[in-house]
């Protein structure tokens, strides 16, 4: 009976302390609850002497060290400081302001280890406005309608002189530009959802659609233009009249743009016919997108002020101007040829190029203040423009390559029905729904007057490899019919172009290994940026310090068991708020796998410190678990927001098994390398304590996820939005749509003939006309039936057929 009472008396004790830890009890509130019950144990007599004494000898020193704060602060942090500024990572000016750029928004709940995740579901549904759908309706399907591919990229090399004309008078250029300045005065879901329309069409027209109103002069005047600059440029921009392009990329300036060599020198000089304080300017820059045809330059260099001219500083910093291509100097039009898709992309140059300080965006009040403005409004470009570019391919290939498979046949039998191609099709189907939840939950934020800075990392890199994966698998499925070039391959500038779209805006290898984790770790950890900024104080404030470490290490605790605490159960009796039972299962995996994803950052850079800036790899695994929570998030996001609809779930449990199991991967490998080989392991057995949790979704899964797309349905309307469909009857989209839109009633026709086949009816050497022929004479099809499937079975053959040349190649035979 007594070792009964033992038993339970350090069950009790242990799980008053886990209880606490698990919670984050305040101090004063675990010191009373487990003191007082020690107390009673002690006096009740229920502990032998020796276990009693262990646990006071835990207790009391834990419970000075959590109370007595002066004491603590006199002798431990005021000592450790030292050591703790060895162990903080240095941050550059440039990293520095790249850190205060943007806000974080629900990827901090995901960071912290316990997403509140009805605050995501309260945040309203993105809409469109009446205007904005008009626009969609209207302008912008006429757009589509005036666009050939084919001939822009193969032919002319660019946008026909009448498809220029209409982007600028229906002001497609000023998408973003407030209507008090001319502009259309567009949400972001608006913009992204244009340019993700546009570009179903011809991403060459996308592109240069969106970069007006992306990351450039249009997006820098609205933020810290001077009122002269705003009233002058932005209505002349919402119009066309001038076609902006903005110069951030040399020669020997990529990725690391902060290094950019390109100069300005503050000096006397002539301008006008008169003598003023201006800016002589030096640059060579490339990859410039409207460069060859922009009639307004945003330029981003580093200025110095020699002659102590401004100020007192010789080194300003990087400073952003805009500039008129016609100012003598300017040198643009020549051009560079990306992957030979037609949007205009060009270098320019200038050497001694004199302009005078009010050319600065924002004015001399803005300058030394480019690298942040530019950080600042980078999260356009990310968050908008190329997961709107990376959404369309998904659309695309949804759409036409799922209708493609439905119709091709191969052993009397359509492709669609080989598990080969169900792989390929169920990738394209579960991706493109994460594309698509993530494309508006993202602009969505922008709508909300977020600058979500990590957010936008993560949909860039991960929605445009995503995009490389979908595209890649339609080729397979396709195979010859889209390796053949022409007007009727649909697919081929998608294919060809994807590494633009991995390459700008930060390079995808860079975003995920530096970016993601990297800021992603600082800006969204509830206590790091406070640390930092503490300890590298040259005077720090000793009680400050000691709060947020205090805190730190509560945190720390609390997830440390969370995750004990979630694996030894399988984060069963997680607490979830959806009610679909399938669903629910994943929800509360996520918030098992948010608590692992904190615990694993804390101990990484307890452990490792400022050396983990340098072990990108490991970086880059803790970042891909965060981005797979965010986007697993923004898959519940748009099942919520379409209030939960039966025929989504089984994308919602493919697009979550996935995501658990590239996290679950991520883990694997980051345990695999991580230094310290014991902490590694411990890791692994706290987290994953019976072995691996997650794998990728069953084949059965796959096969229930292609259905929707292999026939017409409202879920894959619903998908696909806004992709284009031509009205034109010599098109390949019409023509597959048309036949798709048919297959369902005709399917039981081609099992007649195929049966009668086998039966020996209809000889198996006739053509396919031939044996219509047969079995409308042998009463097997009725004379309306046999047209059906004649005229279907044309349909069909057009569908598959690939374009024919003369043999110099420049005319199109069929």
């Amino acid at each position: 009976m007594m070792d009964l009472i033992h038993v339970i008396s350090v069950a009790v004790i242990i799980g008053l302390v886990f209880v606490s830890a698990f919670f984050r009890l305040r101090p004063i509130f675990w010191t009373i609850l487990i003191g007082v019950t020690l107390v009673f144990i002690s006096a009740s007599n229920y502990l032998s002497l020796f276990p009693l004494f262990i646990c006071w000898l835990i207790y009391l020193p834990a419970a000075a060290f959590a109370n007595l704060s002066q004491l603590r602060q006199r002798r431990i942090i005021a000592p450790a400081l030292a050591t703790l500024r060895k162990q903080m990572p240095t941050i550059s000016t440039t990293e520095r302001e790249a850190l205060e750029a943007g806000n974080t928004w629900w990827e901090k709940e995901l960071f912290c280890g316990r997403p509140r995740w009805k605050n995501l579901f309260k945040i309203p549904k993105p809409t469109l406005t009446t205007e904005e759908q008009l626009f969609l309706d209207n302008q912008v399907e006429t757009l589509c309608r005036l666009l050939n591919d084919w001939e822009i990229v193969f032919k002319e090399k660019n946008l026909p002189e009448n498809v220029w004309r209409y982007l600028k008078s229906e002001k497609f250029f000023g998408m973003v530009i407030p209507k008090e300045y001319g502009g259309l005065g567009f949400s972001a879901l608006a913009h992204s959802t244009v340019v993700m329309k546009i570009a179903t069409r011809s991403l060459s027209t996308a592109v240069n659609t969106m970069v007006p109103n992306s990351l450039g002069p249009g997006e820098l005047l609205l933020h810290y233009g001077t009122d002269q600059q705003k009233n002058y440029y932005l209505p002349r921009l919402a119009t066309g009249t001038e076609i902006p392009c903005f110069a951030l990329t040399a020669p020997d300036a990529g990725s690391d743009a902060g290094a950019i060599p390109d100069t300005g020198i503050i000096c006397k000089g002539q301008f006008e016919g008169r003598e003023i304080t201006g800016i002589r300017l030096n640059w060579d820059k490339r990859y410039i997108t409207l460069a060859p045809v922009a009639t307004v330059l945003g330029l981003a260099v580093r200025l110095y002020d020699p002659e102590h001219l401004l100020g007192n500083s010789d080194d300003i910093g990087i400073t952003l101007c805009l500039i008129p291509t016609s100012h003598p100097g300017v040198e643009i039009g020549t051009r560079h040829y990306p992957l030979q898709q037609a949007f205009m992309n060009g270098p320019t140059t200038g050497k001694d190029v004199f302009i005078p300080l009010d050319w600065i965006i924002g004015g001399t009040a803005m300058a030394g203040q480019g690298w942040r403005m530019l950080m600042e409004c980078l999260s356009i470009g990310r968050s908008i423009s190329l997961p709107a570019l990376a959404t369309a391919c998904g659309k695309a290939t949804y759409r036409f390559t799922g209708a493609y498979a439905r119709l091709r046949r191969q052993f009397n039998t359509s492709i669609a029905s080989f598990e080969g191609i169900e792989e390929a099709l169920g990738n394209i189907a579960g991706y493109t729904y994460q594309l698509e939840a993530a494309r508006i939950m993202t602009a969505g934020a922008v709508d909300l007057k977020v600058k979500p800075s990590i957010a936008s990392a993560i949909a860039k890199y991960h929605m445009t490899e995503l995009s490389r994966t979908v595209v890649a698998h339609a080729m397979d499925i396709h195979a010859g019919h889209m390796i053949q070039s022409g007007p009727r391959n649909f697919l081929a500038n998608m294919h060809v172009s994807i590494p633009i779209s991995i390459t700008v805006e930060g390079a995808n290898i860079l975003t995920r290994n530096l970016i993601i984790f990297g800021q992603g770790a600082i800006r969204c950890h509830p206590y790091l940026l406070k640390e930092v900024a503490l300890i590298t104080d040259p005077n720090p404030n000793i009680k400050a310090l000691d709060k947020v470490l205090m805190s730190h290490v509560g945190f720390f605790v609390s997830n440390l068991l969370r995750s004990f605490a979630y694996g030894l159960t399988g984060g069963r009796f997680i607490f979830s708020s959806v009610k679909n039972r399938a669903v629910r299962k994943y929800q509360k995996q996520l918030t098992r796998m948010s608590a692992a994803l904190a615990l694993l950052a804390d101990t990484s850079l307890i452990l490792l410190g400022g050396s983990l800036k340098r072990r990108e790899r490991i970086s880059a695994r803790l970042g891909d678990i965060m981005s797979q929570l965010y986007l697993s998030s923004a898959v519940l996001k748009y099942y919520y927001d379409h209030n939960k609809p039966e025929s989504d779930v089984n994308y919602v449990c493919w697009s979550l098994q996935q995501s658990l199991y590239k996290i679950q991967v991520a883990c694997d490998e980051l345990f695999h390398n991580f230094p310290n080989r014991w902490v590694a392991h411990l890791l692994h057995w706290i987290i994953f304590p019976w072995g691996v949790s997650y794998r990728a979704p069953k084949d059965t899964l796959h096969k229930k996820i292609i259905e929707p797309m292999l026939q017409p349905t409202e879920l894959r309307d619903r998908i696909t939005q806004y992709c284009f469909i031509s009205n034109d009857e010599t098109e390949f989209t019409y023509r597959v749509e048309n036949a798709l839109f048919q297959i369902n009633a005709i399917d039981p026709l081609m099992k007649t003939i195929h049966k009668a086949i086998q039966n020996g009816a209809i000889a198996s050497y006739k053509t396919h006309e031939e044996r219509i022929n047969t079995a409308e004479m042998a009463g097997l099809l009725s004379t309306d039936e046999a047209q059906k499937l004649s005229a279907f079975e044309s349909l069909r053959q057009e569908v598959i057929k690939v374009n024919e040349f003369s043999f110099d190649l420049e005319q199109v035979i069929a």
